[in-house]
């Protein structure tokens, strides 16, 4: 993969840069040699930027400065072509802490949706490790390809999209007891709970990505049933930014409340009871009713048209192909770096 090679040092032909204008409005450009990058306050010349360190303010023929910065993942993730709704990255960096996701891991991911949680993923993993990922629509696989191939410069080789069931595909595509972390972000977890377990490593990690109180019951207590399981934990992330500026200190007005929760629990041994837990009774039973409630007809999908999805489509392969194709020309045309 490319991210370590773009990740510092003098911008090249192929990097992607997040130009910030003087009232804070962002663009994203992919240097071209010979390009001119548009806007309403004037033209700036890509060839300005190439060979500048990262961080550096440019000027454009109208006289206002943009300043130059190499994209985070998080900046590109909530910019980039979507699919499907993604994980934002609140709930990324506590999916990555929670499971518990190091270098060299094996890692069972469904589904993919528009690829931003398999980024953090295959950050977190290394080029050592290894992330299978399975997506049911063949549309949206597409899309996260394309978003990974932007944004890493190459199609990476660590990386397996499977567009199927996880119930049907995962026993072909991994051996049992060989995978170390399995993160469930789909609309009826609880469904494929037989062929997770199968795939798991004693002690490995289980974690479901749920938008909704009764999916998070309903998975809950599907793995408390199956007693290969320790207790499931689960929480969810809110995020509060902070107005500072001299002695004007004060929580900002809108935040990034509940976009799902977190449910955590880990493959216990082979023929291992777990000791229950001493607790006061509660209300666990649910009838026939409640559990229809709580199907995946019943939850509802919500679904993006089919123009607005073929459309993210083009975008997405847009900017994969010429992601790839000016890594190379990079490779070939970049002026030496002192």
């Amino acid at each position: 993969m490319n991210e370590t090679r773009r990740s510092s040092g003098p911008f090249r032909a192929g990097d992607r840069v997040q130009l910030t204008g003087p009232k804070g409005r962002m663009n994203t450009i992919t240097l071209v040699p010979g390009k001119l990058f548009h806007s309403h306050r004037g033209v700036l010349e890509h060839d300005a930027i190439i060979g500048l360190p990262d961080g550096s303010v440019v000027t454009n023929n109208a006289g206002v400065e943009h300043l130059a910065l190499r994209p985070l993942l998080t900046d590109f993730v909530m910019s980039m072509p979507r699919g499907a709704a993604i994980v934002y990255p609140k709930d990324a960096a506590q999916i990555l802490a929670l499971a518990d996701i190091f270098p060299g891991a094996t890692v069972v991911e469904a589904g993919v949706g528009s690829g931003a949680l398999s980024l953090w993923l295959l950050r977190a993993i290394g080029p050592e490790g290894r992330l299978h990922s399975f997506e049911r629509r063949e549309e949206f696989a597409d899309v996260a390809r394309d978003n990974a191939a932007t944004f890493l410069g190459a199609d990476p080789e660590n990386w397996t999209v499977t567009v199927g069931d996880l119930q049907e595909a995962l026993p072909a595509a991994v051996e049992p007891g060989t995978v170390d972390r399995v993160v469930l972000d789909m609309l009826a977890p609880w469904e494929t709970l037989d062929v997770v377990t199968r795939a798991l490593k004693p002690g490995g990690v289980v974690l479901c990505y749920v938008a909704t109180v009764t999916q998070l019951s309903r998975v809950a207590e599907a793995i408390r049933a199956t007693g290969h399981y320790t207790h499931p934990q689960s929480n969810e992330t809110m995020v509060r930014g902070w107005h500072v500026e001299g002695l004007a200190v004060r929580p900002d007005h809108r935040m990034i409340a509940h976009t799902g929760f977190l449910l955590t629990a880990r493959r216990l041994a082979p023929d291992t009871v777990l000791p229950e837990l001493k607790r006061r009774p509660s209300k666990s039973d649910y009838s026939d009713e409640d559990v229809e409630a709580w199907t995946p007809g019943a939850l509802g999908e919500r679904q993006s048209s089919p123009k607005s999805l073929r459309k993210r489509m083009r975008e997405a392969a847009a900017s994969a192909d010429l992601a790839k194709g000016r890594d190379d020309a990079a490779d070939e045309d970049a002026p030496p770096v002192d």
